[in-house]
């Protein structure tokens, strides 16, 4: 009876859907890590978050809007009742003038993005027609007249603030006094005199805040500018700026806002509006987001384990030298060591350093064990250069982020393409035939 070969072709089936199987079960452990870089990632939410209650949160700056009491009569159980209602107005014109002052704050290992802002408010107020509204004269309550400002987080509030309106210099003071616009913020009062329709006014804030600052657009104009010195702001909310000024280490941003671009109105009485939902603004962004990279990384973990069994195997049945299902784990499970390294590095030096770094280790490993395994230089070497291209082409994936995708199918396009070609005159039902090729 002749001897069988080496490799039968049934033993190939069994070894490829080993290989496969213990690639998908190499991918519960990458899902594992990718859970683990979002629990590290909120840990430093919750960094900020904490750094933020502290020094003042992201801000958000509404208004000011001008409130004025007035009663009414109405019939409730058949008996007439005299109720307090309130005329809330909007600016005619805004124009909110802003300077931010950056600044970098650790928690343990975590870092956060905080700033110091100074704020100047100028418009006017228009006294409406009260018979639009029916309302007269004798129903309004001009001294009990108010400003609400609203300020988001008022433990970042840094000085007293003064709101000047004609030749009177008003100091605010704390609550918005009503809720039914506004969460959050500070009050002047302010008697009117209903002769003067044109009511003008001006304050400066100084407030301290963390990575977002936004502007709720009050005024039936709202002008805003908002400037700084960092280089990675990201414009969020309703509106981006009409101009934009971006380099290394400043910007300058400016918008306009109408009243038509927003869907609430100029005046109102008791409307329950969420003013402070539509804003715009901007996001200091930190400029490297090692975690999302990382979580990036993780994604191509299958493409990783897959490649690098393949080329195992190719140089298995290629050979007289079988790898035992257990060698082809602790093979992949160093590659999953990968991302715990590089997460963990990450998180004290920069990604590019931890990245290489980290591949350098598992390919240092990776080469040492394929050595002991296949006691071939050459084939050792041909593993372990197929792993360096393959760190290679993520690393240079993870940098081109507007085209990953399109970068990553053409690479996996041509990893197929080359599997396809040197295993072109390979006889399957025969894998002795390969082994008589490349000896």
């Amino acid at each position: 009876m002749s001897s069988m070969p080496f490799i039968s072709t049934r033993s190939i089936g069994w070894r490829l859907a080993i290989i496969i199987a213990l690639s998908l079960l190499l991918t519960i452990p990458a899902m594992m890590i990718e859970g683990l870089i979002n629990e590290r990632s909120q840990s430093g939410n919750e960094a900020v978050v904490e750094v933020g209650s502290k020094w003042g949160g992201q801000q958000t700056i509404t208004g000011p809007v001008l409130t004025i009491p007035f009663t009414k009569v109405v019939m409730s159980e058949g008996k007439a009742q005299t109720v307090t209602q309130n005329l809330y107005i909007l600016p005619e014109s805004l124009k909110v003038n802003t300077t931010l002052k950056p600044e970098k704050r650790y928690r343990g290992i975590f870092e956060v993005v905080l700033y110091q802002s100074e704020i100047k408010l100028d418009g006017a107020f228009l006294l409406p027609n009260l018979k639009e509204f029916g309302l007269s004269q004798d129903q309004m309550q001009w001294d009990q007249a108010f400003f609400a400002l609203g300020i988001s987080d008022l433990k970042g509030i840094q000085d007293l603030i003064v709101v000047k309106t004609g030749d009177s210099l008003l100091t605010a003071n704390p609550s918005v006094l009503t809720n039914e616009y506004l969460t959050s913020g500070v009050n002047v009062k302010y008697p009117i005199d209903p002769s003067k329709l044109n009511i003008p006014f001006s304050t400066k804030l100084n407030l301290n805040g963390n990575g977002r600052f936004f502007i709720v657009p009050a005024g039936k104009e709202t002008h805003a500018t908002v400037s700084s010195n960092w280089g990675n702001p990201s414009f969020a909310g309703d509106f981006l700026p009409d101009t934009r000024t971006v380099t290394d280490s400043s910007f300058t941003a400016t918008w306009k806002v109408l009243h038509l671009n927003r869907n609430f109105p100029q005046t109102w009485i008791n409307g329950d509006y969420k003013i402070e939902e539509t804003r715009f603004g901007v996001n200091l962004m930190i400029p490297v987001d090692h975690y999302q990279k990382t979580s990036r990384t993780v994604k191509y973990a299958i493409m990783f384990i897959g490649l690098t069994f393949l080329a195992f195997f190719m140089v298995e049945i290629a050979s007289k030298r079988r790898i035992h299902p257990v060698q082809y784990l602790l093979i992949g499970f160093a590659l999953i060591i990968f991302y715990t390294l590089l997460l963990s590095i990450s998180e004290h030096l920069s990604f590019n350093w931890a990245y290489w770094i980290s591949a350098g280790a598992i390919l240092t490993l990776i080469g040492l064990y394929s050595k002991a395994v296949l006691k071939e230089m050459r084939k050792t070497g041909l593993v372990t250069g197929l792993l360096l291209l393959l760190y290679l082409f993520l690393f240079v994936v993870l940098q081109l982020e507007d085209y990953a995708l399109l970068i990553g199918s053409l690479g996996l396009f041509g990893v197929l393409a080359a599997v396809m070609y040197m295993s072109r005159n390979f006889d399957w039902f025969n894998p002795d035939s390969l082994r008589g090729e490349t000896e």
